[in-house]
């Protein structure tokens, strides 16, 4: 069965993986890009958003991994759109990414309000109601053998988390203090055990990989 994974997600070292504050001028609140320096400095970030240039060392490595093996993403509402909840409305939110989304694979959103699925390019978002494990198992269904990645936010990977079906976590830890926003294992218990896998030191971010054991 392929494997759930979360990957690429950035915290800073008091476990935030968002900022206070989020606005649609500021998407990561009070974070800013803070948490993604890292990853916007290289060679493959600036690659996938049309500019040349960028850093080709330990940090490339990682992001260019971003998609390998993956069939499908899940990702909270608040990553779709800005920070604006409710009814998506007559005019609903096409999303950050413009009509060339990034992901080029199915992606389900979790919200709490109906929406008919959204087809941008190659990428299809399908809003998901009835829950995380309805969610899980459409991605499932549409990755075949690739593996299920959860995109975040952090609450949305607590719950999967809590739920127990989590197999991997890709972290990214910046030395910075945020003090608030969306905390990474917020509520999510003492019961999840984790086995670390890698740890690799870079300039400004250490990059942390582990199981977690059932």
């Amino acid at each position: 069965m392929s494997q759930v994974r979360v990957h690429n997600f950035s915290i800073s070292l008091d476990g935030f993986g968002t900022g206070d504050g989020l606005t649609f001028e500021a998407p990561f609140g009070h974070a800013g890009e803070r948490l993604h320096e890292w990853m916007f400095a290289t060679r493959f970030w600036r690659s996938m958003v049309g500019e040349s240039g960028g850093t080709s060392g330990v940090d490339h490595s990682f992001a260019e991994r971003h998609g390998h093996g993956i069939g499908a993403e899940i990702m909270g509402r608040g990553k779709f759109g800005p920070a604006k909840r409710g009814p998506w409305g007559d005019d609903p939110w096409q999303g950050w990414w413009g009509d060339d989304p990034p992901f080029h694979k199915p992606v389900f959103v979790l919200t709490h309000h109906p929406r008919e699925p959204l087809r941008l390019s190659d990428t299809t978002f399908t809003f998901v109601t009835d829950g995380i494990e309805s969610a899980l198992a459409q991605a499932r269904e549409a990755a075949g053998d690739r593996d299920v990645f959860l995109g975040g936010g952090a609450a949305m990977i607590n719950e999967y988390l809590s739920a127990g079906l989590v197999d991997e976590l890709e972290l990214h830890v910046i030395p910075i203090l945020l003090g608030g926003g969306a905390r990474l294992f917020e509520g999510v218990g003492p019961d999840v055990k984790l086995e670390q896998v890698r740890a690799v030191e870079a300039p400004g971010v250490t990059h942390l990989k582990y199981r977690v054991t059932k």
